[in-house]
């Protein structure tokens, strides 16, 4: 539940601030756009990736009579996560270097809100979450054993 809400904040808030000479660019789960409304780019690949990263946990909560398959969708949540990441920086460099392209961008010129952390944080509560539902899973069998 925990990793949804998370998600949730890095879904709805802007990611990545990047200001140039008076030229500003935000670059959110949907959409790139800047200031004035005049530029506007739709990041439909991260907000998909993003929106079923947070869909996934709030299924997998309600699948707690199949722990095997809990374990495999927090591997793939894992998976999805990685991918964010991996587009939230592929959306940041192609800012940078197409809209940017005429401009001398430093790392001064880059903000990243605090949302963009979220998937990190989601990163490292998931397998937290598997192994709680692996030790579940092998308390159940174990008791099975017993039997």
């Amino acid at each position: 539940m925990v990793v949804t809400l998370i998600m949730v904040v890095t879904l709805v808030c802007p990611l990545v601030f990047i200001a140039v000479d008076g030229h500003q660019v935000t670059l959110s789960a949907f959409t790139i756009s800047d200031a004035e409304g005049v530029l506007s780019y739709a990041s439909a690949w991260l907000g998909a990736v993003l929106a079923v990263a947070t869909l996934l946990p709030f299924v997998t909560i309600f699948l707690y009579k199949n722990r095997p398959l809990q374990i495999r969708l927090c591997g793939v949540e894992c998976v999805l996560l990685l991918g964010a990441v991996a587009l939230i920086g592929a959306f940041t460099y192609s800012v940078c270097n197409n809209i940017f392209a005429d401009f001398d961008i430093s790392w001064a010129n880059i903000v990243f809100r605090f949302p963009i952390i979220m998937p990190l944080v989601s990163l490292v509560l998931t397998p937290l979450a598997m192994r709680a539902i692996l030790r579940d899973e092998l308390l159940v069998r174990s008791l099975d054993r017993i039997r």
